[in-house]
């Protein structure tokens, strides 16, 4: 099918990366965002050889590497036990690694792509919900007005879309994000997620993400796990209890903690964990967070959101009528999402809940037996993404092809 009026809510990096593809693959699409301005919430994330054949079937992947940084490895320790050690290329495939990259390099790839291919995005637009219109569907928005019928509407409103259900819970732990110069004489690796654990209350990262727009050095996204609800405690007590709980887990970070000045300049992100039992409706789809959303251990959010509209692109080039192509994205899709969304389920209390017992286990047992063949294989496929092999059933090669121009969706 080409030529098909189709309404894209969510300007974000999932609803971005549909609205390219479906554009090039013919169909007319019109972006709506909330902002007054496009712009990216968040700090740090990981590409994963999966989204980044999406990227790279863009034509966009090379933009993504020179703006963000190339991760070859994967690195953990609880106290002098090493608990995760994730190389690339244990998948003894050629030229495996990763992309830690900021959110606004992602974004700015994406948005001026957007931009350039003259794609209507309407701004200042809050949408509460939409209806049917015989087989369209129109959308509502929160100044009372509709719009008129589109043939599609997806949805890339992200984990608490109004065109949604609600359904699945919140995440007791969320984390501290800041993004910090990357520090002259660091004492980390500059192709290295490196993470300290103390039991699975507590977790601080720092992930190489290049230089972001804006930026004139590289850049460093430092996290650390926080309950949410003791989030206003944190805030009460002010930097210097944190900056001393950290510099006594981790001293190495002190060159980063001494750039922050100030609460604000730490963003504290909140999780959720649910799925969609019907991730579609008539003339309307839900994709990426707005079909499934989990914590980030597996830093997977972008990467399967990238790889939904590229499935969704994928069904309306091969089906005759909307709603069997939607039906054909979310098939292309459906295994892939229940595999990672039982993992995550599966990790997270590993790394972030109460638990004594879980973390016991990971440094006592877990740990040692990963540094072991099978399991290194096994962990570099969990964190690429590439567990149950999703990117043939989509046409996608995991042979990146750096340099390649923009292509066609399917």
């Amino acid at each position: 099918m080409r030529g098909l009026d189709i309404a894209i809510a969510g300007c974000g990096p999932c609803g971005l990366t549909a609205a390219l593809l479906l554009h090039r693959a013919g169909h007319h699409v019109t972006l709506y965002e909330r902002f007054d301005t496009p712009r990216p919430i968040g700090s740090g994330l990981m590409l994963q050889p999966t989204g980044m054949a999406v990227l790279s079937k863009l034509g966009l992947l090379d933009a993504a590497l020179a703006q963000g940084a190339r991760i070859n490895r994967l690195f953990g320790k609880a106290g002098k036990r090493v608990v995760l050690d994730v190389h690339y290329a244990a998948l003894r495939r050629s030229g495996m690694f990763g992309i830690g990259i900021h959110r606004a390099s992602l974004f700015a790839i994406l948005h001026e792509a957007v931009l350039q291919s003259g794609i209507a995005v309407h701004t200042r637009r809050t949408l509460i919900g939409s209806a049917l219109v015989e087989a369209k569907r129109s959308l509502h928005f929160a100044d009372g007005e509709t719009s008129d019928p589109y043939d599609l509407v997806v949805d890339a409103l992200g984990t608490r879309t109004p065109l949604a259900p609600a359904t699945g819970r919140e995440l007791a732990y969320g984390a501290l994000w800041a993004s910090l110069d990357w520090p002259q004489n660091a004492a980390f690796d500059p192709d290295m997620l490196v993470q300290r654990y103390e039991r699975a209350s507590i977790m601080a990262g720092v992930l190489p993400i290049g230089t972001p727009p804006g930026a004139t050095t590289p850049k460093a996204a430092f996290f650390w796990s926080l309950h949410a609800d003791r989030l206003d405690d944190w805030r009460k007590a002010g930097l210097g209890p944190w900056k001393a709980q950290i510099a006594a887990l981790w001293p190495d970070c002190m060159p980063l903690l001494d750039q922050i000045h100030d609460l604000d300049q730490l963003t504290f992100a909140r999780y959720a964990h649910r799925t969609l039992a019907a991730p579609a409706e008539p003339a309307l789809v839900h994709i990426g967070d707005a079909w499934h959303s989990a914590s980030p251990q597996l830093g997977q959010g972008a990467n399967m959101a990238l790889l939904d509209a590229w499935a969704l692109a994928k069904g309306l080039a091969e089906e005759d009528t909307v709603d069997e192509a939607v039906q054909h994205g979310i098939r292309l899709r459906h295994r892939h999402v229940r595999t990672y969304q039982w993992l995550t389920a599966l990790f997270t209390p590993v790394y972030q809940s109460d638990s004594r017992l879980l973390p016991l286990i990971r440094d006592r047992v877990v740990g040692p037996l990963s540094k072991l063949w099978p399991a290194t294989s096994i962990q570099a496929a969990m964190v690429s993404g590439l567990v149950g092999n999703p990117l043939p059933p989509l046409g996608l090669d995991s042979d990146l092809r750096i340099g390649a121009p923009m292509a066609e969706a399917a």
